[in-house]
């Protein structure tokens, strides 16, 4: 047996091999500077603890916490057109495509389920801003008149939350046409007489806040979530005027009308199952986890959500 080979050879190599710890261990909130531990981030949502930050949630983290048990079933796509326009810039459009979905998991920017919250049966459709900032483009269009579809054919309720930054450029004209066509599905909803409720999350703009974000029956934002279609920088060097404080910001818009209330990720099921409750008339299925009535901030929307809990 060499010595030296088989043990001292080793053991440098592993020791000077060795795996530092990952960068994600540790995590800065962007607002008061705060480190969290990962885990800990996770665990809450990804809900900063001291200051309430509301950091950006995966898709498929966000539907394991909203469905009940995160037990959902998954709905699947129509194929579409990958790279139509074979649009290039610095970097080849189809080369973009292949690196989000090895880095993210998923086709495109939209996931979505079918499943229970808090005993009400509903389909749930979510945008994802780590694939390729959550942008609209024809897959994306196609995943959510899908969802929609199939929430029209089962006669369930639809709850979209949205995070994009806006139309796909690398889809062109293709792109702008998904607004229109998610704006037929969300009629195809109402015309059925099924719920259609949003929940605007950090950051929704552009072409998405212009169509299928903005026509929910009750319109929900996170706190602190940027919402707007041009940016804040844009709209100042255009009008040259100074923009008030927290302009484009969940609170603000809630204020002047355009958010019916601002609610704590925490808090979403027990909202999202009221509203429910209240646009269906419909029990909810037996061993439901009973919640209280949650408050939010609009007197009506509140003194609604009390009726329905006493009813029941």
């Amino acid at each position: 047996m060499n010595w030296i080979d088989n043990v001292v050879r080793p053991k440098i190599r592993s020791f000077l091999n060795k795996k530092e710890s990952p960068d994600n261990l540790w995590v800065k909130c962007p607002v008061s500077g705060e480190m969290v531990f990962y885990k800990d981030l996770e665990a809450n949502q990804w809900v900063v603890p001291g200051s309430g930050h509301h950091m950006r949630i995966k898709a498929r983290d966000r539907l394991a916490s909203f469905f009940d048990g995160g037990i959902y079933e998954e709905i699947t796509f129509g194929k579409t057109p990958q790279d139509p326009l074979k649009f290039r810039a610095a970097k080849k459009y189809s080369d973009q495509l292949r690196d989000d979905r090895n880095r993210t998991g998923m086709d495109d920017a939209i996931l979505s389920g079918e499943g229970h919250v808090l005993g009400h049966k509903l389909i749930a459709c979510v945008q994802d801003f780590d694939f390729r900032a959550g942008s609209l483009g024809m897959a994306a269009g196609e995943a959510i008149l899908t969802s929609m579809m199939q929430a029209v054919e089962h006669k369930l309720p639809f709850v979209m939350f949205t995070a994009s930054g806006g139309a796909r450029m690398q889809e062109g004209v293709l792109s702008l046409m998904q607004m229109p066509r998610t704006t037929i599905g969300v009629q195809m909803l109402k015309e059925a007489g099924l719920p259609y409720i949003v929940v605007l999350t950090n950051p929704t703009t552009g072409g998405v806040t212009a169509s299928y974000a903005m026509l929910g029956d009750v319109q929900i934002a996170e706190p602190g979530a940027q919402i707007g279609f041009a940016g804040a920088r844009v709209i100042e060097q255009t009008i040259r005027e100074k923009l008030p404080e927290g302009f484009q910001r969940a609170e603000y818009l809630h204020e002047h009308g355009m958010v019916d209330m601002v609610v704590h990720r925490h808090n979403l099921r027990d909202t999202i199952s009221s509203l429910v409750g209240i646009f269906t008339k419909a029990p909810v299925s037996e061993g439901a986890i009973s919640s209280p009535i949650p408050k939010v901030e609009n007197v009506e929307v509140q003194s609604a959500l009390t009726e329905a809990a006493h009813a029941e």
